[in-house]
């Protein structure tokens, strides 16, 4: 039986992350909500911290960093996702988004038992997320968006073209070689068709 201070609504709205729509400025020739996002934020999270260990034989905790990944967009089931145009379109905007996220993440963190609560609030909330993990998750939201304008622009998307750009340059600007490995190694396949993808060579 849950504690006074949980109610038991926590993982249902987690769920409810597949509801919440991404881009919602643009026009997607493929939809995506925040829960795939958070996969795939996940997923680039663990290959990105995979070649840091194994080629650059740097020390990450790959594990940890997934976790924060999947949990990294969890405020925005109440939230839902604000456009980087309206979130950055001047600091005093910034500031209220952040605080409107910050009071999202302690209304989901009121839905956890007591005895869970040391768990989650290091993984929502902000303050809390460990910043030297975090810079792998940030690398890989970063990137993940850029997969996106890619995989939209090869679809024949234009709506995408300019923000493909804009996002490759933010990518590489971050100053991470395992970044720049994975746009060169793994990113040219994301434009490829099913055809493509399944030749030999």
């Amino acid at each position: 039986m849950l504690d006074a201070q949980g109610n038991g609504h926590f993982y249902a709205y987690l769920y409810r992350l597949r509801l919440i729509q991404r881009w919602v400025l643009m026009r997607s020739a493929v939809p995506e909500n925040v829960a795939e996002h958070s996969f795939q934020v996940a997923l680039l999270t663990h290959a990105l911290c995979t070649i840091a260990s194994s080629i650059y034989a740097k020390n990450v905790d790959v594990g940890r960093a997934v976790i924060l990944a999947l949990f990294h967009d969890a405020e925005e089931v109440m939230t839902g996702d604000i456009p980087s145009p309206v979130k950055h379109h001047n600091p005093g905007m910034l500031r209220n988004v952040r605080e409107i996220e910050s009071l999202a993440a302690d209304e989901l963190l009121r839905m956890v038992p007591e005895a869970l609560a040391a768990v989650y609030r290091p993984l929502i909330t902000n303050a809390e997320r460990d910043p030297d993990l975090m810079k792998w998750v940030k690398a890989a939201d970063a990137l993940d968006a850029y997969l996106k304008c890619a995989i939209e622009y090869a679809a024949g998307n234009r709506e995408f073209a300019v923000a493909e750009r804009q996002l490759e340059v933010k990518a590489r600007s971050m100053g991470m070689p395992e970044v720049d490995y994975f746009l060169g190694h793994f990113a040219p396949s994301f434009r490829k068709s099913l055809d493509e993808l399944a030749q030999p060579g």
